[in-house]
């Protein structure tokens, strides 16, 4: 059993998108080598918003892809269930291009790291940057996010669950599910 609390709000959540975003104006100001690269399912979400704000400020296209890292995990085996697949759509070359991974939760690294094999088989970018909403911590891979909504420290056991008006049809919210004793 675990007790549940908001971690972060809609208005949070908006707000961390905002200095995502912002954070990756003031690295890189130029938006024209820039791209972005959501992770299933809410990393998209999440991309497809910042894809917005760095349009705003730099009044160009900014291309977009998805990423559906399921056969690239290393716990394939171990999970006991047969995952759903999603989307890997990236229909621009990356190869010289600067990357924007884009996921929800960071936690372990090991999403990332498969996410960065994928992405390796459609090119070699010149380089390739994380932004999270959530840093929960608990890493077991030298795997950091450059761009980061909050960072919080979590046990093991804890749940980290965001949900996104598009894809859990409710208000933006992100839930903390402490492990209780």
């Amino acid at each position: 059993m675990c007790e549940e609390k908001i971690l972060m709000n809609k208005h949070q959540i908006d707000e961390s998108i905002k200095k995502i975003s912002n954070d990756i104006i003031n690295e890189f100001g130029d938006m024209s080598n820039v791209t972005l690269v959501g992770i299933q399912t809410r990393g998209v979400e999440i991309a497809k918003r910042i894809k917005k704000l760095l349009e705003l400020h730099s009044g160009n296209e900014i291309k977009m892809g998805t990423l559906d890292i399921t056969f690239y995990r290393d716990d394939l085996a171990t999970r006991g269930i047969i995952p759903a697949i999603k989307e890997t759509t990236i229909e621009f070359n990356i190869t010289k291009k600067i990357v924007i991974l884009v996921d929800d939760v960071i936690f372990t690294g090991r999403t990332t790291k498969a996410a960065m094999e994928t992405l390796m088989s459609f090119g070699r970018p010149q380089i390739i940057r994380l932004a999270v909403l959530i840093d929960r911590g608990n890493r077991e891979l030298p795997i950091q996010p450059d761009y980061c909504g909050i960072k919080i420290n979590t046990k093991l056991n804890d749940k980290v669950k965001v949900r996104l008006n598009e894809t859990d049809g409710i208000e933006d919210t992100v839930l903390w599910c402490v492990e209780e004793g």
